[in-house]
């Protein structure tokens, strides 16, 4: 890897100023490169970053606790609670599950997007009441409920388009944000 450490850097930023694209970088290293140098200080340097990666993991409880919540929240957001035709992708074709996922993940997309319109709205309401709106409050107010969504319910598709634009803005003056 130290042999090699100046050709890393001018691969990595022949990357990073579009000269080669990391796509083929990765076919050329991957097809038959064992012999390949260059290949070999890649695969170094990737164990050498995974095992400090690994050593930071098992002594920094805050990192292991930070990247659980993030895992956690990424496993949520990919679980199957909205995933039509049941848990399971059941075909081993990769072209056919790639296809599952974007599907899944549009339509988790379109829910969240149609609650925090919902939410945005909600709030505007109550601002044009002149009640107070704690920012607080809203921030805690997940965009992404899946508790509410009627999987297996009616579905109509209604193609004609609304008759107004979704409010997206969440228009609070100063006055209404707090209590007095």
């Amino acid at each position: 890897m130290e042999t090699h450490w100046t050709d890393l850097l001018r691969t990595a930023i022949s990357i990073r100023q579009n000269r080669i694209s990391s796509v083929t970088l990765l076919r050329r290293l991957g097809n038959l490169s064992r012999k390949n140098r260059l290949y070999r200080a890649f695969r170094e340097l990737g164990r050498a970053a995974r095992t400090i990666t690994l050593l930071r993991f098992l002594s920094d409880p805050d990192l292991r606790e930070q990247i659980t919540q993030v895992t956690n929240r990424n496993e949520a957001f990919h679980g199957d609670w909205l995933m039509f035709g049941g848990k399971l992708i059941g075909h081993n074709d990769p072209d056919y599950q790639e296809k599952i996922i974007k599907f899944n993940e549009l339509l988790a997309n379109c829910v969240i997007h149609s609650t925090a319109c919902d939410i945005t709205d909600a709030a505007n309401a109550i601002a044009a009441e002149g009640r107070p709106v704690d920012p607080d409050n809203l921030a805690t107010i997940s965009p992404y409920i899946t508790h509410v969504i009627r999987r297996f319910g009616n579905w109509i598709l209604n193609l004609t388009p609304p008759a107004a634009a979704p409010t997206t803005h969440l228009d609070l003056e100063s006055r209404v944000l707090f209590a007095p």
